[in-house]
Order: C-alpha cells, then sequence, then structure tokens
C-alpha cells in the first residue's frame, strides 16, 4: 500500500471536507503552491487513494427516509453469486459487506417507506434461492455518518 507524507494527509483531509475548494484555497490552506497541489493531487488520483470525486446527496430530500441495516444468511456457498449479483444491481443497497459471525453479508438499504423495504426483501433478497434468513434493523436516527478516513502518515508516494 502507498503510504503519504503528513502533506497529502492535510490534502486529503481537506478535500473529503470539501473537494469543490479551488486549488489557490487548497494552497493557501497547505502552504504549497498550487502547481504542486495539483501535482499531488493527481498523483493522489492515480494511486488509487482518490477514488473519485462526488456530490453527497441528502436522501431525506428524495424521500428516501427509511434506513435499515440487513443481515442476510445461507449455508450453500452456491447462493453468494446470485445474491452477489442482485445486491449490486439494486440501487437500494448503498453499501453490502461481507462479515463474519452468524450472518453472510450485511447491507444498508435506503428506501422511503416500510412497504417499499418489504418489497425490496421479498423481491431482492428473500428471492434469492437458498437465501434462508435474514434480520432488518430499522434506525430511527442518525448521529454520525461519514464517508471521511483518517489517512496514516507516513512517506512519500513518489
Amino acid at each position: 500500500m502507498p503510504r503519504i507524507d503528513d502533506t497529502d494527509r492535510q490534502l486529503l483531509m481537506l478535500l473529503q471536507e470539501d473537494d469543490r475548494q479551488p486549488l489557490a484555497v487548497l494552497s493557501e490552506k497547505t502552504g504549497i503552491a498550487v502547481s504542486t497541489i495539483n501535482d499531488r493531487i493527481k498523483r493522489l488520483v492515480r494511486s488509487g487513494m482518490i477514488s473519485g470525486f462526488h456530490a453527497r446527496i441528502a436522501p431525506e430530500a428524495l424521500g428516501l427516509n427509511l434506513l435499515a441495516f440487513i443481515m442476510v444468511s445461507w449455508s450453500n456457498p452456491k447462493v453468494e453469486a446470485e445474491f452477489l449479483e442482485r445486491a449490486k444491481a439494486s440501487a437500494d443497497v448503498l453499501e453490502c459487506h461481507h462479515i463474519t459471525g452468524a450472518w453472510n453479508y450485511l447491507l444498508k438499504v435506503r428506501v422511503g417507506t416500510t412497504r417499499d423495504l418489504e418489497r425490496f426483501l421479498t423481491e431482492t433478497i428473500k428471492a434469492v434461492d437458498g437465501v434462508e434468513r435474514t434480520e432488518t434493523l430499522i434506525t430511527l436516527s442518525t448521529k454520525k455518518e461519514t464517508w471521511k478516513v483518517n489517512p496514516p502518515a507516513g512517506t512519500d508516494l513518489s
């Protein structure tokens, strides 16, 4: 894994706060020349440290008011391929994690209503032949949700 120096770390933190900041503002905040900031961002993208630049949408503003976590289990390993195909194809699935313990996968799902959740469970998850059980947790409120990571300090990427 490529390692980063303190300047790259600072730049990654600033970009996570607002990736639309002009290079001149990033230059002012870091004390680094604009051309160097531009080169570092390009290098961070090439290295895979920055995977993209995205708009963060407020789900509630689109009527997606229900957030649920769904644990899914099966015993036959042949079930996994179809399950993953359906999970990846569904716009309702925000995250899909292979986990340890009694469950095979944990899904983070965002839908509008409990009826939409029921539809999702019936048509997407339980429709997979071999899915043996699910457990759904509905989020009442969210106290912290972030996509930011704390990049480790280290040596330069070059």
